[in-house]
């Protein structure tokens, strides 16, 4: 047996003493655990912990395996959402298929939890955002998906919205730029599909009375050929509003998370003709700021949402001391007084139904819907409490086999400087 593996892959060398040489199915190992909410594959597929990383294991021909890791290994370097990869076993037992090992995207929820247990209102208009966003970042990037469903992504909650990622890249195709009929074909794809598995929910009466599965389904294609359109389009520029209007299409741009590549000015008889070549952007800018400034790791959405309660925090910091301070000293001190002690003090059997960041973002937002209703600021204290009581045991259930033990009561020195 061979395991070829993406370096750095130290943390995966524990996986090395697991039986290659059998059956996945037949495995029987103290690593290996069930999850919640998993979804349905075509081919055998397990979950195994090792040094307190959850690992997901799917059997398959190693033609296809081999394919699939060299395309998650691309999508990772683009930029592109997606589960990471980390290696695949090969050359083993004859008879036996080859085995693509990823690592389990934490924090992750189904389709079908999000139709189980809907935050926020119906999710159609969340999950159809998302996975449009995802299709379209694919074909941009050159990636014909092939089998787009619902089924072969997995979704996480950023700031109240949904980050789709692909899980499944096993038909996927990848090219150094696709034709209009190739995304077409795609995009009807992800139709059919999508369709079908909108009728297994409304079958399991998941859906509201007044949803329409088709009419679900085909708003795929008017979305996605609204943002392709958004990103795409040509337009004809005055000389004398050539800087400006340039200006607003980047900023435009990188408000969806896009970056532009090339831009180019055609000179043309009405005027000069912007075109501009949009490539996916890299990590987002905010989740770079958080991360520097404090190590913490979230979405986008949720570190903008983090950074201007930060920006609170100092400011209230400078109005106390009477004094500035700066940036790094109040990131510091938010984190040790306001962030850690709300993260601490999430009830142990509510951990992992949604990553600290989101929940401490939901609690800003509880805050202020709290403060509105009372006429007055309630604490960071008070929305903490209120929000771990009435709505988190709301959020579905993690699809990890377990959760950390952690302290259930909320601490005393809880800070109420937090903003919003």
């Amino acid at each position: 047996m061979r395991f070829v593996f993406t370096p750095p892959a130290d943390e995966a060398a524990g996986l090395l003493s697991l039986p290659w040489d059998e059956p996945l199915e037949s495995w029987q190992d103290d690593r290996l655990v069930e999850i919640r909410q998993r979804g349905i594959s075509r081919h055998v597929v397990r979950f195994a912990v090792d040094d307190g990383v959850l690992y997901a294991l799917k059997e398959l021909p190693e033609r296809l395996a081999r394919r699939e890791y060299h395309l998650l290994r691309s999508l990772t370097e683009l930029g592109v959402p997606s589960v990471d990869v980390v290696g695949v076993a090969v050359d083993r037992t004859p008879g036996t298929d080859a085995i693509l090992v990823t690592k389990f995207l934490t924090y992750a929820t189904t389709y079908r939890a999000v139709f189980s247990r809907p935050r926020g209102g119906q999710p159609t208009d969340r999950l159809l955002d998302a996975l449009v966003e995802l299709i379209v970042r694919l074909h941009l990037s050159g990636f014909f998906w092939g089998d787009c469903s619902l089924s072969n992504t997995l979704f996480r909650y950023d700031a109240g919205t949904l980050e789709a990622y692909l899980v499944d890249a096993e038909t996927s195709e990848q090219h150094p730029q696709l034709s209009a009929g190739q995304r077409d074909w795609d995009l009807e794809l992800a139709v059919e599909r999508v369709y079908g598995e909108l009728l297994d929910l409304q079958a399991g009466d998941l859906l509201p009375e007044d949803v329409n599965p088709l009419e679900i389904a085909e708003q795929l294609q008017s979305r996605y050929a609204a943002l392709w359109e958004e990103l795409t389009r040509e337009e004809i520029l005055r000389p004398d509003e050539q800087r400006y209007r340039i200006a607003m299409r980047l900023r435009r741009l990188n408000q969806l998370g896009f970056d532009a590549d090339e831009v180019e000015l055609i000179r043309t008889p009405e005027g000069n003709r912007l075109r501009v070549h949009t490539r996916v952007s890299e990590t987002g800018l905010h989740s770079r700021q958080l991360f520097l400034r404090t190590g913490i790791d979230a979405g986008e959405n949720q570190a903008r949402r983090l950074l201007n309660d930060i920006a609170s925090f100092r400011a209230y910091l400078e109005q106390k001391q009477r004094r500035p301070v700066s940036e790094f000293v109040a990131a510091n001190r938010w984190r040790e007084e306001v962030y850690e002690p709300v993260v601490d003090a999430i009830p142990a059997d509510l951990r992992g139904r949604l990553a600290p960041t989101e929940i401490f973002h939901e609690i800003l937002e509880h805050r202020w819907y709290m403060s509105e209703a009372a006429g007055r600021d309630v604490g960071t204290t008070a929305a903490a409490r209120s929000y771990f009581k009435r709505i988190l045991p709301e959020a579905p259930e993690p699809m990890e086999t377990t959760t950390a033990a952690e302290p259930d009561e909320l601490p005393q020195s809880l800070a109420d400087t937090s903003s919003e």
